[in-house]
């Protein structure tokens, strides 16, 4: 495996972890030659959200973010490969086409059943042992604590939806991630705003969500999938945006914090037992 370290990680103290398992870009040399030109481009990343969550170090929040191209494994998947959304189209745990239907491999070069194991052993384990690590931490402090699960995606994708996407899509696995109170604390602090937002839409949470989510053990998470369109440029070189994103910044730091604000003061059982295995 390539030598760029899996994942970055800056701990804090404070009851929050920003998840952002699909920042990264990477793609390892000894792989490069079996990429398109067109995936090379690794047009679906979830682009500049270490600088639209930059705030995070102000919530003393711990952050997790990938360095690896979901292009060569997506760290919001099962590793098993299992769908998330039995009967839609979506991406896999290594996928072979991008958002838009096109190849990500040249001819008879996609992943065998060895290598995908490769790849889960030297990116997706690390990355998830990391996260557990910081959720057993932070919960040896913390009564109840959220994992904030940061992801992006371009507003307009008619393979993967139908229209425009909202702006603000929030995910809690249809209520079972985290208490209501904490996701009512969301959306209650952009009820109003010019931005429009869902709950449990098309993104009800990926794999982290689902996984690590246990409110009766004092671990709740949301997953906020955003409309690039609200900081970035959509189209290469997907260009940060520093007009839209100081508009936006604001309502997605309030929604963070107004979760923070709706955590119980009690849990009922610690999380080692529901992070074995």
């Amino acid at each position: 495996m390539s030598p760029v370290p899996p994942f970055i990680l800056v701990p804090r103290k404070g009851p929050l972890i920003v998840s952002i398992p699909h920042l990264g870009r990477h793609i390892p040399d000894e792989l490069g030659d079996i990429y398109t030109p067109e995936a090379r481009l690794v047009e679906d990343t979830d682009w500049h959200l270490d600088e639209l969550y930059a705030f995070a170090a102000d919530l003393d929040a711990t952050v997790i973010a990938g360095t690896v191209s979901r292009y060569v494994i997506d760290l919001n998947r099962p590793a098993s490969g299992e769908s998330l959304y039995p009967g839609m189209i979506t991406t896999s745990l290594c996928p072979i086409e991008t958002f838009r239907g096109t190849p990500i491999y040249k001819p008879d070069s996609e992943p065998s059943a060895a290598e995908i194991a490769k790849r889960v052993e030297g990116y997706w384990k690390p990355y998830h042992a990391a996260l557990k690590s910081q959720i057993v931490r932070l919960r040896g402090d913390h009564a109840n604590i959220l994992l904030w699960e940061a992801h992006s995606i371009a507003s307009v994708l008619p393979r993967l939806f139908s229209g425009k996407l909202p702006d603000l899509n929030f995910g809690t696995s249809d209520g079972e991630s985290c208490s209501e109170s904490v996701i009512a604390g969301a959306v209650d602090a952009v009820r109003g705003s010019p931005w429009s937002w869902v709950v449990n839409g098309r993104f009800k949470g990926g794999f982290i969500t689902r996984r690590y989510g246990e409110p009766a053990a004092g671990v709740h998470a949301v997953q906020l999938e955003m409309c690039q369109s609200l900081y970035m440029e959509e189209d290469h070189p997907f260009g940060w945006r520093a007009d839209r994103a100081a508009a936006v910044m604001p309502a997605v730091r309030a929604a963070v914090q107004g979760a923070l604000n709706g955590l119980p003061r009690t849990a009922a059982k610690p999380p080692a037992d529901i992070l074995s295995g």
